[in-house]
């Protein structure tokens, strides 16, 4: 099955593609946890190589919470993306609330030196609706 990209953010050159899907097998809802995998890709349309340094996320739940992550690299790597080609991975996310959001950028590396922060488009986190 291909995955369907459905949300797409582009800045300067680098396009960022995200499906993000509900894992009812993973999610604890009796116990308020629901969960969700999101597959992005990486696309590098500029001239440069760039290396994926620092990840900014801003998750936001049903309740309006907001829960700020950053860290180095993105699943444990800081890829080198050299022009014309494009990095994917899978992660997750755990929510208290069926529905939320995520969003946020990345912070690349050019081969001179200098940083670009390429966005993350927003995303909702949406349970299917079940039955009471």
């Amino acid at each position: 099955m291909k995955e369907l990209f459905q949300h797409t953010a582009v800045t300067d050159g680098v396009t960022v593609r995200v499906a993000v899907n509900f894992l009812p097998e993973q999610s604890r809802i009796e116990a308020g946890k629901w969960f969700w995998v999101y597959h992005i890709r990486i696309e590098n349309d500029s001239d440069d190589s760039l290396q994926l340094m620092t990840r900014h996320w801003r998750i936001t739940d049903g309740n309006g919470d907001v829960n700020l992550v950053e860290g180095e690299g993105v699943v444990g790597e800081q890829p080198l993306i050299r022009p014309g080609r494009s990095h994917d991975y899978v992660s997750g996310c755990p929510l208290s609330t069926p529905q939320g959001s995520m969003e946020g950028f990345y912070t690349f590396l050019r081969s001179d030196g200098s940083e670009l922060q390429a966005q993350i488009p927003l995303f909702p986190l949406a349970a299917p609706a079940t039955a009471g």
